[in-house]
């Protein structure tokens, strides 16, 4: 979480420096750039034995959060956070459906990253813990809580 949390500041001073005349596209940038790192992050999770599969399921939730913030940036962090941890619930017991069409879509490789393979409660609660992170850390990190859109 330290080095997220490092190349978020990054991001952050680098599109400060940068002369945006609408704040709404230099916030969605920053929101593009941070899922784009938060996607390389999973998937790198999962090339590895070193860092556990909880790992990657709490990063899917905060890539879900994130996305959530790049097309809702009116919302408070709060409904972010509840749309995109509803999103990976519903995602999850999703995959207690097992129809023929689902599992082939599921046999494939965006399929299972999407969707997942079988249902854990260890990911519901992966889902939670990332979702709670990301609450914390964009409200009580200063330059983070101000990715809010304001007129």
């Amino acid at each position: 979480m330290l080095v997220i949390f490092t190349v978020f500041r990054l991001i952050l001073r680098f599109t400060n420096h940068m002369k945006l005349q609408n704040s709404k596209i230099r916030i969605r940038l920053i929101y593009a750039l941070f899922v784009l790192i938060v996607i390389a992050l999973g998937l790198l999770s999962r090339k590895t034995t070193l860092v556990p599969l909880i790992v990657g399921d709490a990063l899917y939730a905060v890539m879900m959060f994130l996305i959530i913030c790049f097309l809702f940036i009116r919302f408070s962090f709060r409904n972010i956070a509840l749309i995109s941890l509803s999103i990976c619930y519903l995602i999850e017991f999703g995959q207690l459906y097992t129809a023929l069409w689902m599992e082939q879509i599921r046999n494939t490789t965006p399929g299972a990253l999407v969707l997942g393979r079988g249902f854990l409660w260890s990911d519901m609660a992966a889902y939670t813990a990332g979702t709670a992170i990301c609450l914390f850390v964009f409200y009580k990190v200063r330059p983070l809580n101000a990715l809010r859109f304001q007129d």
